[in-house]
């Protein structure tokens, strides 16, 4: 997280950031509000204007084009503030925010794609066929053969001891460090392999995309660009950032959602700028995304599943081989897949996600960014949840840490974070910690509802939120 000479970006957009609105009347207009020097959006076709009305002598950015079509609208509000539509009785439906594609849309290599489902077949024949061998066999000559393994239950073991050591070496042989972070990982699948497969996983999502890519002329679309690109050029100093060309696509869907193609295709829902309170926020997410490329996640995960598949085709072999009817054996399978999710696969797609964030949000404070505002859009999110009425699954069951557990723990990042931001020569953050604003607001609404009934009060308990910041 160093600042090499052009790392960092100067941007002031601290806490006294103005009100700005995407509306999609005709009579608005999209103002852009920043302080400084140098500021982050500069858009064609925008005029600048002197703000008399700010004390600080700031510049607002003015498109002076109209937006005929009605588009969501996206508030860029004061740090950490919520919008004055955000409460219990109207709130819009968000729906669970992932900030990467599920695990089955990542784009495998075309081996994996053709010899997986073969392998777990041809161990499933193997299992059968071994089963009905045994019980083809004589009793005589289960006993001979059961005496003769009891003789040579050295040899066997040596065999299998064997078979643990190729999986034990293969494994360490293939380990690599994480970029940035360093850390040791399983790395089957090359990077540069994934880059061109993820050419056709662009070319499916464009086509599931079809007539909902916003074009680059939408304000939408500007701002997304304006904040992702500010974003590169203030990690430009990493090579794998400055190595890719970044691609925008603003798709115009209702789902709290954004992710990014290992080639640098990056896909933002608008559902996700409804969702975010300011320009920060959206930073952290974009960062979050950006992360999740520079560290090669997708080709880390891919890699480890195959891994672990490869070894499951003994137990799932052993597992025809022993049960003594087909329905149990698939009773067995299913067993051994949900384990195998539970215990590897999900764990360390969490473990992936926090790291994302870990270094999303050093990212975004190179970019100036006020990295406070990370934890406030996870408690926004579990805020939306429980006034929605959704069901909280315990976070064992899912491929992403709750949203709780995440803002706890970019909570805890957040002052090595602010070290980050000021090494980097950033100004300073005069505004209140938007964290303390979430308080105060959560507390004003719950000094609203008090004494009216609550939507889904029965499913939902919202008179005792946690709400304690330990850095503010």
């Amino acid at each position: 997280a160093s600042c090499t000479q052009g790392g960092c970006r100067r941007l002031d957009l601290s806490g006294n950031t103005r009100n700005c609105f995407l509306t999609g009347s005709s009579n608005c207009y999209t103002n852009l509000i920043c302080r400084g020097q140098r500021c982050l959006l500069n858009v064609s076709n925008t005029k600048v204007y002197k703000n008399a009305h700010h004390s600080s002598g700031g510049f607002c950015f003015q498109h002076a084009q109209s937006f005929g079509e009605k588009t969501a609208a996206l508030r860029i509000s004061s740090v950490g503030q919520l919008p004055q539509h955000f409460s219990a009785w109207n709130f819009q439906s968000i729906r669970c925010f992932r900030t990467s594609p599920s695990f089955q849309a990542v784009p495998f290599p075309f081996f994996w794609i053709i010899v997986k489902p073969i392998q777990k077949l041809f161990a499933i024949l193997l299992g059968r066929s071994i089963r009905k061998w045994w019980k083809a066999l004589p009793p005589n000559k289960r006993e001979l053969l059961k005496e003769s393994a009891r003789k040579n239950k050295w040899k066997i073991l040596l065999g299998v001891s064997s078979l643990g050591v190729l999986f034990v070496v293969f494994y360490f042989t293939h380990l690599e460090e994480t970029p940035i972070t360093g850390r040791p990982r399983l790395l089957v699948f090359r990077k540069e392999h994934f880059r061109e497969l993820s050419e056709i996983e662009y070319v499916m999502r464009m086509e599931e995309f079809e007539g909902k890519i916003l074009p680059e002329t939408d304000a939408r679309h500007q701002v997304v660009e304006a904040v992702f690109g500010h974003l590169s050029e203030s990690n430009e100093d990493i090579p794998q950032i400055s190595a890719l060309k970044w691609v925008i696509h603003v798709v115009d869907e209702p789902g709290v959602n954004a992710f990014v193609l290992p080639n640098g295709q990056v896909f933002v829902f608008t559902g996700l700028l409804n969702a975010v309170s300011d320009l920060h926020q959206l930073s952290f997410i974009l960062a979050h995304e950006i992360a999740h490329a520079v560290l090669e996640h997708a080709a880390e995960k891919a890699s480890l599943v195959q891994f672990l598949d490869f070894l499951s085709l003994i137990f799932l072999t052993m597992i025809w081989a022993i049960c003594p009817r087909d329905s149990l054996a698939v009773v067995g399978q299913l067993i051994q897949s949900k384990l195998k999710e539970f215990m590897f696969d999900r764990p360390y797609s969490r473990t992936l996600e926090a790291e994302a964030d870990k270094v999303g949000l050093q990212f975004a404070a190179k970019a100036c960014m006020d990295v406070r505002a990370s934890s406030v859009f996870w408690q926004q999110m579990e805020l939306a949840e429980a006034i929605q009425g959704q069901p909280r699954l315990p976070e064992w069951l899912s491929t992403h840490p709750s949203h709780e557990n995440r803002a706890e723990h970019l909570d805890r990042l957040i002052p090595e974070a602010l070290k980050i931001r000021e090494s980097c020569n950033c100004p300073s953050l005069s505004g209140p910690d938007p964290r303390l604003i979430f308080k105060l607001n959560m507390q004003h609404l719950l000094e609203l509802s008090k004494g009216q009934e609550t939507p889904n009060s029965t499913k939902q308990d919202l008179s005792n939120p946690k709400l304690d910041f330990p850095h503010i």
